[in-house]
């Protein structure tokens, strides 16, 4: 009956509920498809396992190879959906990510990390740390997936992500900043409508992270000196005028510049009349396009 414990509903957030017997119901399901190879345009894709427990993996997408010889930028993408729904391997994220690979002209590896609250942040930190730790380790072309040993340029990598996987970036930078990997350099860091403390989503955030450091956690509110230590040299924030994401993002550009941190330019672009990540599911809608094309030319400007 409604009145037994099981149907009651301990905690409501934008994207799942929590009953009182510990049952958790999300609000989106998550479809997945495999990689492929796109012959409208050349990108080749493929699944690899970075670390079997935690199971992490992603997925790689190879851009047509215009010149055997040269070597191509990295993107280190990690998909959003709240920390809690998504995959790498969505037809969204997968054709989004394809996409920026073919007009980079760049190796894109998209990170499948694990979600919470089933399994809590920092669930999500850790397992894309790996995956930037185990791309770094093709930097001599000694690793062990051919196509980063033989197309990879390590001293071009970025990393990006949208909504949660944004926040999650912004947490590798810190850490690249910090850790100095051998034979790599963050050239980029590219932030779409980011997730950062300042919104009611908050209690989601530190209901999925139970051993947080309050709304002032670092993950949630960067500190300053975490600011400090981003170790991109440039940076592009895009924000959308209709998010409620759009101020804690445009806050976020303003405190890294403010920060002294020593990088060379931060550039935020704002998407008049759209709402949150408004370009995944419609790629081929003008602004999407204008996006992508922006995101891309980012990288390729390293």
């Amino acid at each position: 009956s409604s009145s037994s414990s099981t149907g009651e509903i301990a905690h409501e957030f934008r994207f799942f509920r929590v009953y009182r017997d510990g049952r958790v119901e999300k609000f989106h399901q998550t479809r997945k498809i495999p990689p492929f190879d796109d012959p409208l345009t050349g990108v080749r894709s493929k699944d690899v396992l970075i670390s079997p427990e935690p199971r992490v993996s992603a997925r790689i997408f190879l851009p047509e190879i215009r010149d055997p010889k040269s070597k191509l930028p990295v993107l280190l993408y990690v998909h959003g959906g709240g920390f809690s729904f998504e995959s790498a391997f969505s037809p969204d994220i997968h054709n989004y990510v394809s996409s920026i690979a073919a007009k980079a002209e760049a190796v894109a590896v998209s990170v499948e990390y694990r979600l919470a609250p089933e399994h809590p942040i920092p669930a999500c930190y850790d397992d894309s740390w790996a995956a930037l730790q185990w791309v770094a380790a093709h930097a001599g072309g000694s690793g062990t997936e051919s196509w980063l040993n033989r197309h990879a340029d390590l001293s071009r990598l970025f990393v990006a992500g949208d909504s949660a996987g944004g926040n999650i970036a912004h947490d590798m930078a810190v850490r690249i900043g910090l850790a100095r990997l051998p034979g790599v350099r963050l050239a980029g860091m590219v932030l779409v409508h980011p997730y950062f403390g300042g919104t009611e989503d908050d209690a989601m955030w530190l209901y999925m992270c139970p051993e947080n450091g309050g709304l002032e956690d670092r993950r949630l509110r960067p500190a300053a000196e975490d600011l400090g230590r981003v170790g991109s040299e440039r940076v592009l924030v895009f924000v959308s005028e209709k998010d409620h994401l759009r101020g804690v993002g445009a806050r976020y550009a303003e405190e890294l510049k403010r920060s002294g941190w020593g990088g060379k330019s931060v550039e935020l672009v704002e998407n008049f009349g759209e709402e949150h990540c408004f370009h995944i599911s419609n790629l081929r809608y003008e602004k999407a396009a204008q996006l992508v094309d922006k995101f891309a030319s980012f990288v390729k400007q390293s």
